[in-house]
């Protein structure tokens, strides 16, 4: 069985494996770059490391590309008061692989 992880970055938690590749909140980094992440959890078959609250950044990823992602509209909208706005957003987000799970 493969190593497990949970890792935290953005303000969110994703659960990976070696090889597995997410979108997540945008990084600071160019593609290509190494580094690594906060991990919260390593699961190894029965073994199992819990952090309090970490473990340190022992899940290493690589950059593969920075895009935008899908418009999402957001309408406010009152009944009765001829009161409409319509906003769009595009939220940056980085493709990542993950390389190793130490």
């Amino acid at each position: 069985m493969a190593k497990i992880a949970v890792i935290k970055t953005g303000g969110k938690q994703y659960k990976v494996q070696e090889g597995d590749t997410l979108k997540i909140e945008k990084l600071d980094a160019e593609n290509g770059a190494k580094f690594k992440l906060e991990t919260l959890l390593i699961a190894d078959g029965a073994n199992i490391e819990l952090g309090q609250p970490s473990l340190g950044e022992k899940v290493e990823v690589e950059v593969l590309d920075t895009a935008k992602d899908d418009k999402v509209l957001v309408v406010k909208y009152k009944n009765k008061t001829r009161y409409k706005k319509t906003v769009g957003h595009r939220q940056i987000l980085s493709n990542v692989k993950v390389l190793h799970i130490a």
